[in-house]
C-alpha cells in the first residue's frame, strides 16, 4: 500500500528548519508520490531544488498562482512559458493556476485572463491542469467549459463547491482534490465524497495549509495523507488500502507516470 500528495508546497519557508525530517516521515507513511504546485518567479528555484534534491519521490508542476496575479502577470507568465520551452526540464502539470476572490478581487480580470492563458498551456503541452478555485468555484468551472477542449483534464484543487460543482467538474474529465477539509466537522464536503465515486477523487495535503483532525492548528505535511485517505475509507464503506490504491492510480495516471 502506498499514498500520493497530488498537491503539496514542500519548498515553503516552512519546512526550511526540518524538510529532510519531514521528507523521511512521510516515506515512513508510505507517501511516495508529491507533486509541487508552482507559485510564482519568487519560488520557481527552491521548487525546482527540491525536486533534484528529492528526485523520484518529489515532481514539479508550473504555473502562475491567482493569488500572484498582478500588474506584472504578462512578464510572469513570459517566465512559465521559457520554463516549459526548456528541454532540460520536466514539469508534470500546469498549476496552480485558476481565480482567487477571497483576498482581494482588485485583479479579477487579470486573473481570467491568466487562468486562459494558461488553459492555452495545458493544451498546447498536453499537460493536466492544477486549478485553485476559492470564491470561484462557478466562473472558474465555466470557463473550462466554455473551451470545449477534449484536451483539457486535471484537477479541481482543494474542492469546496457542492455535489453538484462535483458532478459538472467529472463531466468535464477532472479529478477533485481532497484534503484536511474533509476531516472538519460540518464541512460538507463529506457529502460530496459520499457521492462522488473514488476513481474521481485525488488525496492532497496542501501543505503547509489546511492540515486534517487532530493536526488543526498546526503545520500540515504529507505524512497525514493517510488521515485523509482513512476519512474518506470511512465515508465510503471500503478499506484504507483501497482509497489508497484507487487515488494514487488516479494522480499517476493524471500526471502521467507509470
Amino acid at each position: 500500500m502506498h499514498f500520493t500528495d497530488s498537491h503539496t508546497h514542500l519548498y515553503a519557508d516552512e519546512f526550511d528548519h526540518d524538510r529532510s525530517a519531514m521528507m523521511l516521515r512521510a516515506q515512513q507513511q508510505d507517501v511516495r508520490y508529491l507533486f509541487l504546485p508552482a507559485i510564482d518567479s519568487m519560488y520557481h528555484g527552491k521548487m525546482l531544488q527540491v525536486c533534484r534534491e528529492y528526485a523520484g519521490l518529489c515532481y514539479p508542476m508550473m504555473g502562475l498562482h491567482p493569488t500572484s496575479v498582478k500588474e506584472n502577470y504578462p512578464d510572469e507568465l513570459k517566465l512559465v512559458s521559457g520554463y516549459l520551452e526548456k528541454p532540460e526540464l520536466k514539469f508534470y502539470a500546469i498549476g496552480e493556476v485558476g481565480i482567487d476572490l477571497y483576498w482581494d478581487k482588485t485583479h479579477e480580470a487579470a486573473q481570467r485572463m491568466a487562468f486562459n492563458i494558461q488553459l492555452d498551456l495545458a493544451i498546447k503541452y498536453d499537460l493536466p491542469v492544477v486549478i485553485h478555485t476559492r470564491n470561484s468555484m462557478e466562473i472558474a468551472l465555466g470557463m473550462v467549459e466554455d473551451r470545449h477542449d477534449p484536451k483539457l483534464r486535471g484537477v479541481f484543487h482543494c474542492f469546496s463547491g457542492n455535489s453538484g460543482n462535483a458532478a459538472r467538474a467529472v463531466r468535464l474529465g477532472f479529478m477533485l482534490g481532497i484534503g484536511g477539509v474533509v476531516t472538519y466537522k460540518n464541512s460538507g464536503l463529506q457529502t460530496v465524497v459520499e457521492h462522488t465515486a473514488l476513481e474521481h477523487l485525488l488525496l492532497e495535503t496542501d501543505a503547509p495549509w489546511l492540515p486534517p483532525v487532530p493536526h488543526r492548528g498546526q503545520r500540515n505535511e504529507p505524512a497525514y495523507i493517510p488521515l485523509i485517505a482513512q476519512k474518506i475509507a470511512e465515508i465510503k464503506h471500503v478499506s484504507l488500502e483501497k482509497v489508497a490504491e484507487v487515488t494514487s492510480e488516479n494522480a499517476l495516471r493524471m500526471f502521467g507516470i507509470g
